[in-house]
């Protein structure tokens, strides 16, 4: 049996290694969903790097990375708001979906939010990521809206907002 851990990102490396999670997961995932252009945007634009250093020492993000036994598998991004955690990033690489690691993530989320006093969780995800939002909707999200936002040089975001409230 495998050990999950989930830590956080505290330095450089760390930061560089969801950086290259993040880069291999959305070629794999996304090119499917969205053309690869957009996919190569929004890496270099949120996901790389510069873009994750500047989230967590700018724009109060906290990043965690997954480790299944001492490989790095996944990682979350997180944004907490007045009562709510804005769930940025929930990745998994493809040789360890299946093992319940979104589960383990939420149930990680769901303690933080009450160390916080945070009484939801909320998402964006894209409307035709039709295996993400099922397994959402397995772990108790629902869809509460929707938007369409501009990312910039030609690209927009066509996403449902998913929405968990917790129970306190």
């Amino acid at each position: 049996m495998n050990t999950i851990k989930i830590i956080p990102a505290r330095t450089d490396g760390d930061i560089q290694t969801i950086a290259t999670i993040a880069d291999e997961i959305w070629h794999q995932h996304f090119t499917p969903i969205i053309v690869e252009a957009q996919v190569d945007y929004m890496i270099e634009k949120f996901q790389s790097y510069p873009a994750l250093k500047s989230q967590i020492k700018n724009e109060g993000y906290e990043y965690f990375t997954f480790l299944c036994d001492s490989t790095p598998c996944g990682y979350i991004g997180i944004h907490a708001e007045k009562d709510a955690l804005f769930l940025s990033k929930l990745y998994i690489r493809k040789d360890f979906r299946g093992q319940h690691l979104a589960t383990k993530g939420l149930r990680f989320l769901t303690c933080l939010c009450g160390e916080r006093n945070l009484k939801k969780i909320w998402l964006t995800c894209n409307k035709h990521n039709d295996n993400t939002l099922k397994i959402y909707d397995h772990l108790g999200f629902k869809i509460t809206d929707e938007q369409i936002a501009d990312i910039g040089n030609g690209f927009v975001m066509d996403d449902y907002i998913l929405t968990l409230t917790l129970c306190r």
